[in-house]
């Protein structure tokens, strides 16, 4: 016990007297310095005494769509230390091919009495969807936000990134290294982020480049090979630029383009758009649009939070403004 309370009063930067202070609930510690020292233990892998633990406010939801694609698992992050930080219990829910559906998933952790719900790119962002489910939850008193997808027939708040201010990013980087024939990889367009990106793109194309150009958009899947797919139709129109609508298809974007013996950046230069987590250490560093996943994800926990406290945010939608991260896999034009 003795090398222990030595080590956690090193990490927190106090005495062995005050740790023994604080594991023994002790008055006569200032609240800062009984949060250093717990913050101590969990740092060094310790177990808080059972009289030291906090208790959960209860337990909140979080629905994401997969966990393959790195940006799901980085909101996941974010929105689970909010939760944690403020007392509640996060419980993660994945949608699964063949498996459980975003309703049976709700209707799993409502079953659960979860005080909330967050959604991640959930069917909120499909515009064919029936959005009668989310009503139905209205009903059933369960507080929720949305993140990344906007319905004017939902009645709760929106979380976003600007998509077409994304897009406008992308484009004026590429335009400004002299690239014309730009092209656009995205996901279906039944989404609302994909539609916002296309009217973004669209703009900043007739703005940049050339006013009369039909613009070169292709759709497929938020995958390595869909962006893999879209780009090889991308290359066969003429394309020397692509913008991709997700991280995971600019890695397809680039195997697309080495497939046909073109190098990144010198032939050709791609655009993620997300900046997930180790994109920047791809071959080469990704150039990417910058999603403001932390600033969402807490956005998205402060919201709800009110929103179970009774004191609701407005229904409507908060929208933050991407980044552009320029790393090695844009660069001028060559011309022939």
């Amino acid at each position: 016990m003795t090398a222990r309370l030595a080590d956690i009063a090193a990490q927190a930067g106090v005495s062995e007297a005050t740790v023994s202070r604080v594991l023994n609930g002790k008055p006569g510690v200032a609240a800062a310095t009984r949060e250093s020292v717990l913050a101590a233990l969990d740092v060094l892998g310790y177990e808080r005494p059972v009289k030291l633990r906090r208790r959960s406010e209860g337990l909140v939801g979080l629905i994401t769509p997969e966990l393959e694609n790195p940006i799901f698992p980085a909101f996941a992050q974010v929105i689970a230390q909010g939760l944690t930080r403020q007392g509640y219990t996060p419980v993660l829910a994945t949608q699964t091919p063949g498996g459980s559906t975003e309703d049976e998933l709700t209707e799993m952790l409502v079953d659960r009495g979860v005080a909330g719900i967050i959604f991640v790119s959930g069917l909120h962002a499909d515009t064919t969807a029936d959005t009668g489910r989310y009503e139905r939850l209205h009903g059933q008193g369960v507080p929720f936000v949305l993140v990344n997808g906007y319905s004017a027939g939902v009645r709760a708040p929106f979380v976003s990134p600007d998509d077409r201010a994304a897009m406008r990013l992308a484009v004026t980087h590429l335009a400004s290294l002299g690239h014309e024939r730009i092209g656009l990889a995205l996901g279906p367009e039944r989404f609302v982020p994909v539609q916002r990106k296309i009217e973004g793109f669209t703009q900043a194309m007739r703005e940049h480049v050339a006013a009369d150009r039909t613009p070169l958009i292709q759709h497929s899947l938020y995958t390595l090979e869909g962006g893999q797919a879209a780009t090889g139709e991308l290359l066969a129109r003429g394309c020397t630029a692509v913008v991709c609508a997700s991280d995971m298809m600019a890695l397809g974007a680039i195997r697309a383009a080495r497939q046909r013996g073109l190098a990144v950046p010198d032939d050709f230069s791609v655009i993620g758009f997300d900046d997930s987590p180790l994109i920047a250490f791809t071959d080469p560093p990704l150039t990417t649009i910058r999603q403001p996943v932390t600033a969402m994800g807490q956005a998205a926990v402060r919201t709800l939070l009110e929103e179970i406290g009774g004191t609701p945010a407005p229904h409507t939608e908060f929208v933050f403004l991407p980044e552009l991260v320029v790393r090695g896999s844009t660069a001028s034009r060559r011309h022939p």
